[in-house]
């Protein structure tokens, strides 16, 4: 880029001093565009010039070569399901399409896991179910917080041939690579156990999760497989849509937590309702950015 910084000037002196502080701090550059325009000060093009002409600004400053291109001019693409069929073709099961709210996007399938694969994935982890956490905005620790009441344990890539199996499928279905996902996570709850409205997405302008966020990027899509039937209560619930979905063991629920500039999306609010009557077992899996860990 050899274009004179016109863009970048004309910000206040705080915004200027902000982009410098974030590209000192090697902050993904993107993350810092969808900060700039969740503020509701700067436009997602302004973020992009802005930044673009900051890091040609830095590079004369360290006498180094210009970039010769955008640091956005090849935005990561994003994950998708196939709706073109009321039936989607896995590379090893027919998923049934059951639910489609389109903004933000909330995708209810159908027939995603047998009855033997969530009560393999269930036994597998049998009693290694500890405490539920979060992730402390500070620092980034895991902590226990009221707001989430469950259980969890994790099935790490390798360990297990039942999650394997399933999160091949899981790749077909978003058109995504396995590698760019979390570990699946489950998560298990009792009578009255829950967890609050919460978002799946990381915040950038958070310090706890800026490292989170450079294991592997946003998370740009969730899958919450449900492996057991409950018999009241425990449904997931999006507050601010009126939206409630409830456990059927084989299901699972997908929804994009960003827009297709990876700007986190804030519809997508949502919750474990507590459950009211016998016990709620979910696997969660997170879809990256790029290759996680």
């Amino acid at each position: 880029m050899t274009t004179a910084p016109t863009v970048f000037v004309s910000l206040p002196v705080a915004w200027q001093d902000w982009i410098m502080q974030n590209l000192a701090r090697a902050c993904n550059p993107l993350d810092m565009a969808n900060s700039m325009a969740a503020s509701g000060q700067h436009s997602m093009a302004v973020a992009r010039a802005a930044i673009d002409e900051a890091l040609a600004l830095r590079a004369a400053a360290d006498h180094a070569p210009a970039p010769q291109a955008s640091a956005f001019v090849a935005p990561q693409q994003m994950p998708y399901i196939d709706l073109e069929r009321n039936l989607v073709a896995a590379p090893d099961r027919t998923v049934e399409v059951l639910f489609v709210l389109k903004q933000p996007q909330i995708i209810l399938l159908g027939n995603v896991l047998s009855d033997e694969e969530c009560d393999a994935i269930i036994a597998h982890c049998g009693t290694r179910y500890t405490r539920s956490t979060v992730t402390g905005e500070a620092d980034g620790a895991s902590v226990v917080h009221e707001g989430r009441t469950s259980e969890m344990a994790f099935i790490q890539r390798g360990e297990a041939e039942v999650a394997e199996r399933i999160e091949q499928r899981l790749a077909a279905l978003a058109h995504w690579p396995p590698e760019c996902s979390e570990p699946f996570q489950l998560q298990k709850y009792g009578v009255s156990q829950e967890y609050r409205p919460h978002y799946d997405w990381l915040d950038p302008d958070s310090s706890g999760h800026r490292s989170h966020l450079a294991r592997g990027g946003q998370r740009l899509a969730t899958f919450i497989l449900y492996l057991s039937d409950v018999a009241q209560g425990g449904g997931t619930v999006f507050p601010g849509l009126g939206l409630e979905v409830y456990p059927k063991k084989g299901n699972a629920l997908w929804f994009l937590n960003t827009d297709d500039n990876h700007q986190p999306d804030k519809q997508t609010l949502h919750g474990g309702a507590p459950v009211v009557s016998g016990t709620k077992i979910i696997a969660n899996k997170w879809l990256r950015q790029g290759r996680y860990g």
